[in-house]
This record gives C-alpha cells, structure tokens and sequence, in this order.
C-alpha cells in the first residue's frame, strides 16, 4: 500500500485495537477535571493530521531489558525526528516505554516497545490522540488552559477514587500531562491529563511495573 492511504492504514489500525480494547474511553460527569475521557471531546477524531510514523516492524528478536529497549527506541526516535533522543525507560509486564525528549530536553512523545518482536510505535492513547505535535491529530498551538500544578491536581482527584492510588509530577508534553500513579510510594502505573480539556486518560495497556532507568 502506497501514498496517503499508506500512511492512514497503520494508525487506523491501531485506533480500532483501542477501541475494541476498551481501554479508550471512560466518561464521568462532565465538569472541571471531571470529565474523564479517552478523546477530550465527543465523538471521533478526524485521521488527517497525523505527522508521524505508526510502528516501526521488528526484526523477531526478543527484547529483554531496559538498555535493549532504549536502543529500539532511540533508533524509531530518529525516524520520527531530528535531535530526538531517549530519556526515561520503563519496563512493564506487558511492553517496555520510553519517553523522547528534543535536544533541548523538553519532552516530546511517548512510545512502545515490543517485547516479542521489538517493533516500536507511537504509545496509544495520549500520545496519540492528544500530542499536538507528534499525533495523530497534530495542532501546534493548540491553547494550553491547565498547567502542571492543575493537571496534578486533576490526576490526585482522578486517584482518590482508587482505594491507596496516588501520583507523581506532572511531565509535560505537547498537549498533555503524564503522571505515574504510584502505591505505597512505588510506581503501579501512569495516567495522563490533556493540557486543555482536564480529560483524564489512564494507561490501561502496560500491565505491572517491573524496573525503569533514567536517561542515559
């Protein structure tokens, strides 16, 4: 498949896996930092902004620790764009995760490695939806209505209604927030906060935390 359909194909088919997951979506009253949702608005996004590869194929090599990982995602990091590089690692039971950072250090998206197979993609959900430079939807100046200390503030909300969950800083990236959740002080999980809406979107797709490695 070649061209503009070339180019939707992939993250077509990953917006479906989400939604047949059904981790995309969970809807509360609506209100401020009260509506928690998968979109941060109604209805279905439009495909054509997306600015990014989808995945990037593996070779069928296992990946087993956080330094391979890195290596598979600075290496989809440098397809994406110029400068990017690799900041923190995380290792869960499900996928390994890594955060790309500009060269000057401010964040700039999330992504997945595959532990089976070592394809790597753009994360889903936030990264995806709600990246305002490196999504699907990509807007740059898209307005900023919450910052940081609002969008913790969101996040503990969002927590206080899970039995023992609390949450870290806020990172900041294009368009959004994410958070680790944390239980008893140790990482569980992350969430993530649009820097607009308030919307609420937790990363149901990890699985349990394993280990994780700053930047290199």
């Amino acid at each position: 498949m070649t061209g503009r359909a070339g180019h939707l194909w992939v993250p077509l088919v990953a917006l479906l896996a989400m939604l047949a997951s059904g981790t995309y979506l969970v809807t509360q009253d609506r209100g401020p930092g009260a509506w928690f949702d998968g979109w941060g608005h109604s209805g279905v996004p439009m495909m054509g902004g997306y600015a990014g590869p989808g995945w990037s194929d593996g070779d069928g090599r296992r990946v087993d620790d956080l330094d391979e990982a890195r290596d598979r995602a600075q290496a989809f990091a440098e397809r994406l764009g110029p400068g990017l590089r690799v900041g923190e690692v995380m290792h869960f039971d499900e996928n390994f995760y890594a955060e790309l950072e500009e060269a000057d250090g401010t964040l700039a998206t999330e992504v997945l490695v595959d532990p089976s197979s070592g394809a790597t993609r753009l994360e889903f959900g936030p990264a995806m939806m709600w990246n305002t430079r490196y999504g699907m939807m990509a807007r740059p100046g898209a307005p900023v209505r919450v910052d940081a200390a609002e969008a913790r503030d969101i996040a503990a909300q969002w927590a206080d209604d899970r039995d023992g969950l609390d949450v870290g800083e806020a990172e900041p990236f294009p368009g959004y927030y994410t958070l680790h959740t944390l239980r008893d002080d140790e990482v569980d999980g992350m969430l993530s906060v649009n820097a607009t809406t308030g919307a609420v979107w937790y990363h149901g797709w990890h699985g349990d935390f394993i280990a994780m490695s700053d930047e290199e």
